[in-house]
């Protein structure tokens, strides 16, 4: 299997794997990149249509955590750790990157994503076509409610969320 490094931001593209490492760039509310060396456990996630198992993950404050990500599905799919307002934020992003042919319902085209500017590279996010696999390494907040949803149009608006479920402080 072949990996690309591309503009100091890890961007693995394979066959069936691809790992985003990048700076946080949404701010510590959801927590920050975590590294391969500071792993406390590995967290399978599956992909389908609207729906991620496990739905519900729990996590202990300042846990990093390596997510193996897979889409079983038959369309595209994102995995995106953050909270509604990072969602938000995003979606924008996504719709653009469908208008322009980045991505369609079943298909990434990542060199039409390099061009455009939009790699899809943060380190909380994998978005994945049917039958790839992706890892994400992340490490979470001390304390706060967080997330995960699928920010492809309209499939988080169909139910494509998952929480994370954090023992909050006194």
């Amino acid at each position: 299997m072949s990996r690309h490094i591309l503009a100091g931001a890890a961007f693995a593209l394979a066959a069936t794997t691809t790992v985003a490492i990048a700076d946080a760039g949404h701010g510590s509310a959801i927590g920050q990149p975590g590294s391969d060396a500071a792993v406390d456990r590995v967290i399978e996630v599956e992909m389908s249509e609207m729906k991620y198992m496990p739905d519900t993950i729990s996590v202990e404050p300042g846990e990093t955590i390596k997510f193996v990500v897979t889409n079983v599905g038959d369309v595209v799919h994102e995995f995106n750790i953050g909270k509604p307002e990072t969602w938000n934020g995003h979606a924008d992003e996504m719709m653009t990157m469908m208008q322009q042919g980045m991505m369609t319902a079943d298909r990434l085209d990542h060199d039409k994503m390099m061009e455009g500017g939009m790699m899809h590279d943060d380190a909380n996010s994998i978005l994945l076509e049917p039958g790839d696999s992706g890892e994400a390494i992340w490490t979470f907040p001390q304390a706060g409610e967080i997330g995960f949803a699928c920010n492809v149009p309209g499939h988080r608006e169909a139910g494509m969320v998952g929480d994370f479920r954090m023992p909050q402080g006194d």
